[in-house]
């Protein structure tokens, strides 16, 4: 069977139901909302016309993503530590087009931030990375999406630069070039069970971060997000970011996000004793 077209992965986006509420995918099972791109016509400067629904992509002033300037921002001693506490969970590796991301089938455990216990629900990919550091655009960047009781979200963005392979990727590469088979071979609910898996594979954070409230990357664009971007980057293989990017439709082989004003917004930055402690 021929290979999938770029709109046939779109609808792929439904098996990330449950994984967070609607609004965090734009595309879900019977959803007749126009597709986003990265590029052309329905590219991100057009994002915001596509659909009602996704006013805030071209009127919203709590944007993500950002460029981080070192220079300009500000050191808050006030920032706690994060304190994670992740435990092993039932995980699914699936694609909803436009990213691949690991689904946890059951609690994994949280994220504490700022005393707000916010729950982790999924992982996914951006290549090249979403979020430049001093106008620094790393080839990856991984998103740790967290989540309150009462619906809001806080993202981790952890960026990749190109050395040594990822310790967590490798764990399952085997998995990814799995998807990728199945996707090419027609298989419009692709997903790869990876059984138990433990969210502390996922190496330790232990520097600084850079705080601000920004808003999902992805149509429609929601706002009031908290932001937590690591300035560090870790290492990854380019067979590892090509095994991320083999699912994924031709104009989603980039899909990453410009950069957005700031609009008048402060990034925090965390003093050194603010690391992410693990329980």
């Amino acid at each position: 069977m021929a290979p999938l077209n770029s709109f046939c992965m779109l609808l792929l986006a439904f098996l990330f139901l449950g994984v967070a509420p609607s609004k965090y995918f734009a595309f879900e099972q019977g959803e007749t909302s126009i597709p986003f791109t990265y590029s052309g016509s329905h590219g991100p400067s057009h994002w915001g016309t596509l659909n009602p629904n996704y006013t805030a992509c071209s009127a919203g002033h709590f944007q993500s993503p950002v460029n981080i300037m070192r220079n300009q921002t500000t050191l808050t001693k006030a920032l706690k530590p994060l304190i994670k506490s992740y435990i092993p969970a039932n995980a699914t590796l699936l694609t909803n087009g436009v990213n691949v991301g690991i689904h946890f089938e059951s609690e994994c455990g949280s994220m504490n931030i700022d005393e707000k216990k916010y729950s982790l629900k999924q992982l996914h990919w951006h290549s090249p990375s979403e979020h430049k550091i001093d106008g620094i655009e790393y080839p990856l960047e991984l998103h740790l999406v967290h989540q309150l009781q009462d619906g809001s979200f806080s993202v981790i963005g952890i960026l990749f630069q190109y050395g040594e392979p990822d310790p967590f990727l490798t764990s399952i590469e085997k998995s990814l070039d799995k998807l990728a088979k199945k996707v090419t071979a027609g298989d419009q609910h692709a997903k790869v069970y990876l059984g138990t898996l433990n969210a502390k594979l996922i190496k330790k954070i232990s520097h600084r971060f850079f705080r601000y409230v920004g808003s999902l990357t992805t149509p429609p664009c929601s706002e009031n997000v908290v932001w937590n971007v690591i300035p560090t980057p870790r290492t990854v293989s380019k067979k590892q970011i090509e095994l991320l990017k083999a699912p994924l439709g031709e104009v989603y082989k980039n899909n990453n996000r410009p950069c957005q004003a700031l609009d008048g917004r402060k990034i925090e930055i965390a003093p050194r004793a603010s690391s992410v402690h693990e329980l």
